[in-house]
């Protein structure tokens, strides 16, 4: 499915959002995930933005700024309700794509971006495979990325979004694989997870891919909801210390030669 959203031509009052390209960094969300300037709907199963998904975003933000590009091309990968998409459409300058796999997602981000009158083109697909051919200056993803109890995935409901295999990396690893293939020369990729997946890892990996990766950004966060019912079982697996209950959230960011 390819859907673009235009901005709308009717006249319309003007919005009581302002836009995120002002200041640097945004505010922090409530505990529920919204910010005041950025409001989104979602249905049900869609990821709520959250803490990682706000830290992700100052970071896109600051990348976009500092673009000497005219015109930059964005690619959101698990885009969920489009927060990301969302914010990059409120900058000046961007074309911005997102892909998702569910559809209620999807419904989701295309709403959001009518509300907002931002352009964003949707697609419905597994990761990359809709946008394959083509080339973004900047992809930008927030995969799911909680350790499960064995390697399944879920296929449909509210854990598809949170469910990252054994150590939480079947969705990282699987970004940190694909967006190479639609990485432009120059291009840069920016990714969110916990600090209990492996920051080194991911660093190896992109590595591996040729690509120059650092840590962009990091904040110590308590544990949400599904974390915190998992706490018992991560720390059976020694993937966090006993007694522990916060987590570091990381924004790596890897960058294809020129």
């Amino acid at each position: 499915m390819s859907i673009s959203l235009p901005t709308p031509r009717t006249t319309v009052p003007a919005p009581v959002v302002p836009d995120v390209v002002v200041p640097v960094p945004t505010p922090l969300p409530a505990a529920d995930g919204t910010r005041a300037h950025l409001p989104l709907l979602r249905g049900p199963g869609v990821y709520p933005a959250q803490r990682d998904t706000w830290l992700l975003a100052d970071v896109l933000v600051r990348e976009l700024l500092d673009s000497p590009l005219p015109r930059t091309r964005v690619l959101e990968l698990c885009a969920g309700a489009g927060a990301l998409s969302l914010v990059a459409a409120g900058v000046p300058g961007t074309e911005v794509t997102a892909v998702d796999v569910s559809r209620r997602a999807l419904f989701s981000s295309w709403a959001n971006a009518g509300r907002l009158g931002r352009r964003v083109r949707l697609h419905r697909g597994d990761l990359a495979a809709p946008v394959v051919g083509k080339q973004y200056d900047l992809v930008v993803s927030n995969p799911p990325y909680v350790p499960t109890a064995d390697a399944s995935l879920p296929t449909h409901g509210a854990m598809r979004a949170f469910d990252g295999g054994l150590d939480g990396r079947t969705l990282v690893d699987r970004v940190i694989d694909e967006a190479p293939r639609v990485l432009a020369p120059g291009g840069c990729l920016l990714l969110v997870h916990s600090a209990i997946n492996g920051v080194d890892t991911t660093l190896a990996r992109l590595a591996g891919h040729g690509l120059d990766a650092d840590v962009a950004a990091r904040c110590e966060h308590p544990f949400g909801p599904v974390f915190t019912a998992r706490a018992q079982m991560l720390e059976q697996r020694g993937l966090i210390e006993p007694g522990q209950r916060t987590e570091e959230l990381v924004v790596v960011r890897a960058r294809r030669a020129g």
